[in-house]
């Protein structure tokens, strides 16, 4: 029974792949508790799924759209948050006084250096 049923479907959906995915999905529907739209007679849910398929009782593209739905996740990301125009200004201010600051020490240091050296050189 099962290979004429999955014989009739590929007329309603060519791919096979897409067929098992789309008849899975319908069976697990049916396992949820929707409503069979076709005789049982002693089927399995995937066999209900296929004849349902075949027969053209469940739309294709509601059961694709509940395919995907099902396999989407949302995953949220805790993402920091940028940091405001201003802060990143003034940061970049204080960035530049420090440097300044640092080159101010730096020649201090440089005129200390080469004021002592001129007095070693005078004392010999």
């Amino acid at each position: 029974m099962a290979r004429v049923t999955v014989e009739d479907c590929v007329d309603k959906v060519p791919n096979r792949f897409d067929l098992v995915l789309l008849a899975a999905q319908r069976a697990r529907q049916v396992s949820a508790g929707s409503p069979i739209l076709v005789e049982r007679d002693n089927d399995k849910n995937p066999v209900v799924a296929l004849r349902e398929i075949a027969d053209s009782k469940v739309s294709v593209d509601e059961l694709r759209e509940a395919l995907v739905h099902g396999m989407q996740r949302h995953v949220e990301v805790d993402e920091p948050e940028e940091e405001s125009d201003v802060a990143l200004l003034l940061s970049g201010r204080k960035m530049a006084e420090s440097a300044e600051s640092f080159s101010q020490s730096a020649r201090a240091v440089k005129d200390d250096a080469d004021d002592q050296g001129a007095d070693d050189g005078l004392d010999a």
